[in-house]
């Protein structure tokens, strides 16, 4: 990898951001302070602000769905992604939109699930079975 991610938002509890983030999403805890804790979000920097999460609005249109705009998220191996959406999944996570597949069987084909954080940071994660298959037409 010749570069990283670095995003930098609000949360309203560092302890609800913590177990989140490290027991559910699987990520590792980097530095933190009083107000503020970074993670390694598979590979990336996500660094998490005490404050007023942005506001979101169910306005990005999804198929057949709209989800929660802004989001942010990651694409990762559809195996790994398994794992992600089965821990989800076990913690009673309520999601926007449950995972599921989007375009089978055309190029692109990926599946993806919408979800929000403890603070209501709204999340998505999409699978492919190669992510050679991400910019496909």
């Amino acid at each position: 990898m010749s570069a990283l991610f670095h995003y930098a938002f609000h949360v309203t509890s560092l302890e609800e951001t913590r177990a989140f983030y490290t027991n559910i999403l699987g990520c590792i805890e980097g530095r933190s302070t009083e107000t503020w804790v970074d993670f390694d979000f598979y590979g990336h920097q996500l660094s998490l602000h005490l404050g007023v999460p942005s506001p979101t609005t169910k306005t990005g249109k999804v198929g057949d769905h709209l989800v929660s705009m802004p989001h942010f998220g990651l694409i990762l191996p559809l195996n790994e992604w398994n794992k992600v959406a089965q821990r989800l999944t076990e913690a009673n996570v309520v999601f926007e939109l449950p995972p599921s597949v989007r375009f089978e069987d055309e190029p692109g084909e990926q599946w993806t699930m919408f979800f929000k954080d403890p603070s209501g940071n709204a999340i998505e994660l999409k699978g492919f079975n190669s992510l050679s298959q991400v910019y496909e037409k």
